[in-house]
């Protein structure tokens, strides 16, 4: 057999082994499946980045450096060890964007679009853990909902561009630049991914007042969630016809919003070397800003390791938090933190069950929002103990840069750019726990129900 027919054979083969694993693992496992083909993007994305024409001088990407962006960019996290603007080439620009839209979906629509790619319909199991993942109430509203993932992508990202582009033209004075950088912002924006192609960062567009709302606002609607813009664009400003779980993301997100901005404001008002020299308009905008992007966004107009050290433990503990579930956030989503405030104040006032807006949270949805606190902290804790190994610095810096990549943020205090590659790989799989790992043990954990048909007698350890 002549090779040029052999080779052709060998993919179609690999190919075909590749989706019948990946079919498999549908029919098995939703939440698998899911965390295996983003596994699999990761890869391919790193393979493109360290192809010759994605880095200046036809020179090849390191590993460490190309599997770092690109588990960034498909976690839609937005730390990255090298400079976005002067490390990659257009080309390896636009693999990034690429791949911060792919990243964007999220792991559930992936899921979904991948039983689809492969049973060409959109089954029943496929439909239930869309429904848990996604939180909507009813089995026949799924389709519906993922077709909204789509379509809301695609016309904020548009609506976003078509204020960023004419904006960013008139500030960079070229066209084809400022309508690349506006496209580049749109999509990073809502996605909160945090990448910046400035090599000075926002600084690049002289905190330009239209150009820094415009990102924080794509930012604060990608963090709500597809199941809340989809509530949200169903019944309008209807509150009463709210699911319980868009009530709670928009009063969550919105103390946090608030709160954070305030003790933001509050800290950093005289540090001259954040906000302290600006107008008290600009002081303000500069406190939202930072309080919106903290939680998930990743953007920033001062550089973090300037910041106090007890802002920077706000900022953990925002970065933590995260946005909405099903969103292009990352943390522990807001309305984990809901649950265990609710069962906390359920506790505290001797009620057996937590409750919310007249409506009863189980105790299995307590049980999960502990277990990914839990998992979340853990890791956390394991990553932060590995960097000061590698770094031998204090815990400030590492633990900070732990939960930006766990939560997905972004935000670094410039020890991304200093780690040796072990570190960087203590990163990556940091940022893929975050964005798939724990999603993932979420979901396992809501779908994978056993009925046990006894019960042991009780025993009460003492707590506290």
């Amino acid at each position: 057999m002549p090779q040029g027919d052999a080779e052709p054979r060998h993919a179609r083969s690999l190919w075909k082994r590749t989706t019948g694993i990946l079919s498999r693992s549908s029919q098995s496992s939703p939440p698998r499946a899911a965390l295996l083909i983003f596994a699999i993007v990761i890869g391919f994305f790193t393979a493109l980045l360290m192809l010759p024409w994605a880095t200046p001088g036809r020179s090849s990407a390191a590993l460490h450096d190309a599997l770092f962006v690109a588990t960034s960019a498909v976690t839609i996290t937005g730390l990255t060890p090298v400079n976005t603007a002067d490390d990659w080439t257009l080309g390896g620009q636009i693999v990034i964007l690429i791949g911060i839209q792919v990243g964007g979906l999220g792991i559930v629509t992936t899921a979904a679009l991948l039983a689809v790619s492969v049973t060409r319909r959109l089954g029943l199991r496929t439909r239930l853990v869309a429904q848990e993942g996604m939180s909507t109430g009813r089995l026949g509203e799924v389709g519906h909902l993922l077709k909204t993932v789509i379509v809301c992508s695609a016309v904020v990202q548009g609506a976003l561009a078509a204020v960023l582009i004419p904006r960013l033209i008139s500030l960079e004075g070229d066209v084809v630049r400022g309508a690349w950088y506006g496209l580049f912002y749109a999509i990073s924006a809502f996605n909160n991914a945090g990448f910046v192609i400035h090599s000075d960062g926002l600084g690049g567009v002289d905190n330009d007042p239209l150009v820094v709302w415009v990102i924080m606002l794509g930012v604060f609607v990608g963090s709500l969630g597809f199941p809340v813009l989809y509530v949200l664009w169903k019944y309008r400003w209807h509150f009463q016809r709210w699911s319980l779980h868009t009530k709670l993301t928009m009063e969550v997100t919105t103390i946090l919003l608030f709160v954070g901005a305030a003790i933001y404001a509050f800290l950093e008002w005289n540090n001259t070397a954040t906000i302290g020299d600006m107008t008290w308009l600009e002081k303000i905008q500069g406190s939202l800003f930072a309080s919106v992007n903290m939680r998930s966004g990743g953007f920033s107009v001062v550089e973090s390791n300037l910041e106090h050290s007890e802002t920077m433990l706000v900022s953990d503990a925002l970065m933590f938090a995260g946005g909405g579930s099903a969103s292009t956030a990352g943390g522990i989503k807001v309305t984990t933190l809901a649950v265990i405030f609710l069962a906390f104040l359920a506790e505290a006032r001797g009620h057996e069950e937590s409750s919310a807006h007249g409506r009863t949270i189980p105790a299995q949805v307590v049980r999960v929002a502990v277990s990914v606190v839990a998992m979340g902290a853990t890791a956390v804790l394991l990553s932060t103990l590995a960097l000061m190994t590698f770094s031998g610095e204090d815990m400030g810096r590492p633990l900070y840069e732990s939960i930006s990549a766990f939560a997905t943020v972004g935000l670094t205090s410039g020890m991304t750019e200093e780690l040796p590659p072990e570190g960087l790989y203590v990163l990556v799989a940091l940022m893929f726990t975050g964005r798939v790992g724990i999603i993932t043990f979420a979901a396992a954990l809501t779908v994978r129900q056993k009925r046990v048909r006894y019960r042991y007698p009780e025993g009460r350890p003492i707590i506290g």
